[in-house]
């Protein structure tokens, strides 16, 4: 009897699935955002993503992009100490990043705890959460071993 060999699913087609489902066709313009998406081996910019793109590739539609994506869950929000907002593929359900101001690493948190402060808190001043969003700054295990001085 032969085993079935199971076949990963690359990010760039995971994307383009999270776009099918949703209801966008595979365009051209859109698998290329998809494959471009799916090289990243850290968080970007939606500015730096678009310049590695052809010019011919609008704008709106690599925002628009990003937007469904983040929807979608395959793309998470990072944000910056500096207040820049960078991206970066998602391959888990909820969670948060612990960010290196030094090096500018990401790490993904999961299994915090603040949900239940959050919907305690929420709940003693009668407001509805809908939802969280935690970055978490200081400096990684290599940068601190190191001696790094914080940025």
């Amino acid at each position: 009897m032969m085993a079935l060999k199971k076949r990963s699913v690359s990010a760039t087609d995971r994307i383009l699935e999270a776009l099918e489902e949703r209801g966008y066709r595979s365009t051209a313009p859109r698998r290329t955002l998809a494959a471009a998406i799916g090289q990243q081996d850290r968080h970007f910019t939606a500015e730096g993503l678009r310049k590695q793109l052809p010019p011919s590739l609008g704008r709106a539609t690599v925002y628009r992009t990003l937007k469904i994506l983040v929807e979608a869950e395959v793309l998470c929000r990072v944000l910056l100490e500096d207040g820049d907002l960078h991206y970066q593929l998602s391959h888990r359900g909820h969670h948060h990043h612990l960010l290196c101001v030094h090096c500018g690493s990401s790490q993904d948190l999961t299994g915090c705890d603040i949900e239940d402060v959050l919907v305690s808190t929420s709940e003693r001043h009668g407001f509805e959460l809908s939802g969280h969003w935690l970055e978490v700054y200081g400096r990684c295990r290599e940068c601190a071993e190191s001696g790094k001085a914080a940025a």
